[in-house]
């Protein structure tokens, strides 16, 4: 029986990598049931609602869903799109693997980032203070975070590294100047450690020093966990040291829904040109069919699209090449059959 996934091909360049990633998993035999939703501008033009009900109703039934890059309407209520569906599905576990599929400034890159979704600096707490007669003359903005948070991050980060043989993680904080937020996660994070003792190394790592040795020797590192802002930043860096974020993918991952996305943005001014790279969305997809139990065709899928990179004859231009999305996606199917 076919597997229900919202599909939200997003705005920009989304509709055409989400069409590129769906020929790719139905030559590889996915068993699949779609169900297209819209969302960001998108949504608005369908629906007048940048998160449509349609949309929200499908991932509560689906409980899996697939998603391009979205646009966030200007004046419409949300700082993001993302942050409100991570919050409205508490996708607490935001997933980032990185691994090298080019040799190049680095050859043995193969780190996953562990992220925490839904609290930190972006729980959204803030306001501005009014000093004399300026109402803005400063803004103040809380990072909360909770042992409950903290507890089920960490935890989910040992749990990956055990299912998927890794060695070790890391724990990133700022614990030594913010001593009751970082300071709270980080024990926390050392509680956690103690229980996976003789199964996974553990490690922890000042956000500064962190962001230093990745670009001095990432090889050192494997599952790394860290709270939200610092996630979202170091996510970013490692998807730098593998090329960027057109081969970077995402997962957000809650107790009731999983949503798996491509990272990067809309880039409007390519949208329309049939010239995308739709490798961080046929990965997003990969992590997807893990997900759902298909890791035998993941598996087939990412040897696929990796032998396309590695052979260079076939690239997009953002890979070096001259490709178009079309060709690109051609050539990878071409290698599953």
């Amino acid at each position: 029986m076919a597997t229900p996934v919202t599909l939200i091909p997003g705005d920009g360049i989304g509709p055409s990598i989400a069409d590129a990633t769906v020929r790719i998993l139905a030559a590889a035999g996915a068993d699949v049931e779609w169900d297209r939703q819209v969302a960001g501008m998108a949504g608005v033009a369908r629906w007048n609602d940048p998160i449509p009900d349609a949309t929200l109703d499908s991932i509560k039934r689906t409980r899996v869903a697939l998603k391009g890059p979205l646009e966030t309407p200007v004046g419409e209520g949300f700082r993001s799109i993302n942050v409100a569906l991570r919050k409205t599905f508490d996708l607490y576990a935001n997933v980032r693997p990185a691994y090298t599929i080019v040799p190049g400034r680095f050859d043995n890159v193969d780190i996953v980032l562990v992220r925490e979704n839904t609290e930190g600096l972006y729980i959204g707490v803030e306001h501005y203070v009014k000093i004399g007669d300026d109402p803005k003359a400063a803004a103040e903005s809380v990072a909360i975070i909770t042992r409950h948070g903290s507890e089920r991050i960490v935890r989910y980060a040992f749990e990956y590294a055990i299912a998927n043989n890794r060695q070790k993680v890391t724990l990133v904080h700022k614990a030594n100047i913010l001593k009751f937020s970082q300071g709270l996660f980080l024990d926390v994070g050392r509680m956690i450690a103690r229980e996976y003792e003789g199964r996974v190394q553990f490690e922890e790592r000042i956000i500064d020093a962190m962001a230093m040795h990745l670009v001095m020797r990432p090889e050192q590192f494997d599952v790394v966990v860290t709270t939200n802002l610092f996630g979202d930043i170091l996510s970013d860096e490692i998807s730098g040291l593998v090329g960027g974020l057109g081969l970077a993918p995402g997962a957000n991952f809650g107790t009731n829904a999983a949503i798996f996305e491509a990272v990067h943005g809309t880039a409007p001014d390519i949208a329309g040109k049939n010239i995308a790279n739709p490798g961080a969305l046929v990965l997003a997809a990969c992590m997807m069919l893990d997900h759902i139990g298909d890791r035998g065709r993941a598996t087939s899928i990412r040897n696929a699209f990796e032998g396309t990179i590695r052979d260079g004859a076939v690239l997009t231009r953002d890979l070096g090449g001259t490709s178009t999305t079309d060709q690109f996606t051609d050539a990878v199917i071409a290698r599953l059959v």
